[in-house]
């Protein structure tokens, strides 16, 4: 079963740059976290997504979600607007009410060993100027484009970084992983459905694979269902 951690949201804005909860969260994840207890990886119209950021938060709430970042593609618009509407409806709710924890997040195009991949960033703060190539609606050009750049750039806003389903590049994750854990990343996307299986469960091979290199170099692993259609509890 997955963790039940209480959230504080008295000041929701600083919690969700609170890296050291996320970190917490991530220690102790399991299979079956995601979808109904946690997911770090959605997407909303504010990039390549169906669902409007509101559509998408009033989801997180009736699922239950514990916590959970939008990932949208070089943007954090989806972000603010459903942490605005999580603020106003927290004001509407008994205290009692469990409120789910969402945290900043981004993914990001990046260049790595010749191939294209996806970088993942969470709990930065979005005002850091470090990150002001990356929020710019497209993908990054040139140096910026790097993954240790943009690994870089994540850490510096106080984020984590992430590496986004590693075993669906062109390279392989055996190849990847220990470059980007060379690199300085914090994390893997571990718990991840590559066939896109209904209902949504991580593959097991690519899961074992992938959280047995992570052991290795010693990251973070993290669960999410890449939701762009119009269900968090699954990808399509």
């Amino acid at each position: 079963m997955a963790l039940n951690t209480t959230q504080t949201l008295a000041i929701p804005k600083v919690a969700a740059t609170n890296k050291q909860a996320l970190t917490e969260v991530w220690k102790n994840l399991e299979p079956d976290s995601c979808p109904y207890f946690y997911n770090f990886h959605m997407h909303t119209t504010c990039s390549d997504g169906q669902l409007q950021p509101e559509e998408l938060i009033e989801q997180a709430v009736a699922i239950g979600l514990k916590g959970f970042a939008i990932t949208d593609h070089h943007t954090i618009n989806g972000y603010q607007v459903a942490q605005s509407w999580l603020e106003d409806w927290q004001q509407q709710i008994p205290s009692t009410t469990q409120v789910p924890q969402l945290w900043t997040g981004m993914e990001i195009t990046a260049a790595l060993l010749d191939s294209e991949v996806h970088i993942l960033g969470y709990a930065f703060d979005p005002q850091h100027p470090a990150l002001y190539p990356y929020l710019q609606g497209n993908a990054p050009q040139n140096s910026e484009a790097q993954a240790g750049t943009v690994i870089m750039a994540i850490q510096q806003a106080g984020g984590l970084a992430v590496l986004a389903h590693p075993a669906r590049y062109r390279r392989s994750a055996k190849e990847l992983i220990p470059v980007v854990a060379e690199l300085g990343i914090d994390g893997v996307e571990t718990y991840y459905a590559y066939a896109n299986p209904k209902p949504w469960q991580p593959s097991h091979k690519q899961t074992q694979q992938v959280k047995q290199l992570g052991a290795t170099y010693n990251l973070l692993n993290t669960c999410g269902t890449d939701t762009h259609g119009l269900s968090l509890l699954k990808r399509l």
